[in-house]
């Protein structure tokens, strides 16, 4: 029976915690991708298989809210944001939680105005050794409300696992994003290590793997990116691959082939054991999971998707782009964006700008509406964004559990 956090029931809800329960009893395998359907009438919802919470998540917020309860007397910080919601971290500021740095890592409050009995919480992106360190030297202990979640620790675990084996680690993520500064940061005691975003860096990457480019092109094209004393091209003849949890799962085994296939390219097929390592066992489960049934929503289709979560979460922005150019998709933080049927404010992933679009639920009746949300979102915020849809046609009937069998049919 998978673990129940001591969670607020402020972000649980009935109606999906419902829908949850009876799909994972009636699939325990996690084989049926297709969504749950909601038929309101005019309006007909379908549900992605898998979505909201994960394992981490709930993990993060359990502790953080420990951390509260038995530190009543106390100061209590957070390193950074807890998660990548505003809502959840709105709710722990109400609460009288100070932030210690920005996501990007600005400095909020100097760590020299800590004192030892204050109580700093590191959140489920982790965080870096250094700054780890930092707060041992103040006498704080950062490992008593510790949220890293346990699948970034794995990935720090078995990428120092191979870089003390002499591999290199490719880590395929956003160099700026905290959870990605932390792996690098905790990795490359061991070993080599560089960082490269998408499928485009690790192109040219290959090129550098295969040794087709002077070693001064990689240190200008990387820098920033790849760890002191890095060698070219020793330090790439023997690679494995680990990511930043919330990236796109098929990107990640995309990015492993192509370096598997440039270190074939140079040693041959016959000594790629001797020079890759299999890394696929490093891959968020969760962020599987969400993507994979992100698909499956789409295939069962629909005419328009509305994804839920964090304007600046990376594994919500996965699931928009996964639906870019399939239907009109539009990406809100929570049910307020929703002003009714003549306007929604949403995220343009491509400007990075909050969009503002008239008229965006076409007259079709019924009209289907495909539903997502990023790991960082409460289940009470996916039903508030339902309702405050259903709520723009009239005569929808009452939201509720759907009778029998709750996947649309393949």
């Amino acid at each position: 029976m998978p673990k129940q956090f001591d969670i607020p029931r402020s972000y649980r809800s009935d109606l999906i915690g419902e829908i949850k329960k009876r799909r994972a009893a009636s699939d325990s395998r996690k084989e049926n991708l297709w969504p749950t359907e909601i038929d309101l009438g005019p309006v007909v919802f379908r549900i992605a298989r898998f979505f909201g919470f994960c394992y981490g998540v709930e993990n993060a917020i359990e502790i953080a809210y420990r951390a509260l309860e038995e530190n009543p007397d106390k100061r209590v910080f957070i390193l950074s944001e807890m998660i990548h919601n505003p809502n959840v971290n709105a709710d722990l500021v109400r609460l009288g939680v100070k932030f210690l740095q920005t996501a990007d890592g600005e400095q909020l409050i100097p760590f020299s105005t800590l004192q030892r009995d204050d109580i700093v919480i590191i959140p489920a992106f982790g965080t870096t050794r250094e700054t780890f360190e930092a707060l041992e030297a103040l006498g704080i202990d950062p490992q008593r409300y510790n949220a890293t979640c346990p699948f970034v620790e794995k990935v720090w675990k078995r990428g120092r696992q191979l870089a003390q084996q002499g591999y290199g680690i490719v880590i395929h993520g956003k160099h700026t994003h905290e959870e990605t500064r932390a792996t690098f940061s905790h990795i490359r005691i061991d070993g080599p290590s560089v960082v490269v975003r998408d499928r485009a860096e690790t192109a040219q990457l290959a090129r550098h793997i295969r040794g087709e480019l002077p070693p001064e092109q990689f240190y200008a094209e990387f820098a920033g990116r790849f760890s002191p004393g890095f060698r070219v091209p020793e330090d790439l003849e023997r690679l494995g691959v680990v990511n930043q949890t919330t990236m796109l799962a098929e990107e990640t085994h995309e990015i492993a082939l192509m370096v598997k296939d440039a270190l074939a390219a140079r040693f041959g097929e016959a000594a790629l054991p001797q020079h890759y390592a299999d890394t696929r066992d490093t891959l968020c489960y969760a962020t599987s999971e969400n993507q994979r049934a992100m698909r499956g929503l789409l295939e069962a289709s629909g005419d328009l998707a509305v994804v839920v979560g964090g304007y600046n979460s990376s594994n919500t922005s996965h699931l928009v782009e996964l639906a870019q150019g399939r239907l009109p998709v539009f990406y809100v933080r929570d049910a307020d964006e929703i002003r009714g049927p003549t306007e929604i404010r949403h995220l343009e992933l491509a400007t990075g700008r909050r969009e503002r679009t008239r008229n965006w639920l076409p007259q079709k009746r019924p009209l289907t509406v495909l539903i997502s949300a990023g790991a960082s979102c409460p289940d009470a915020m996916v039903e508030a964004v339902i309702s405050k849809i259903a709520g723009c046609f009239p005569d929808a009937r009452p939201l509720q559990v759907p009778v029998g069998d709750l996947a649309v049919a393949p």
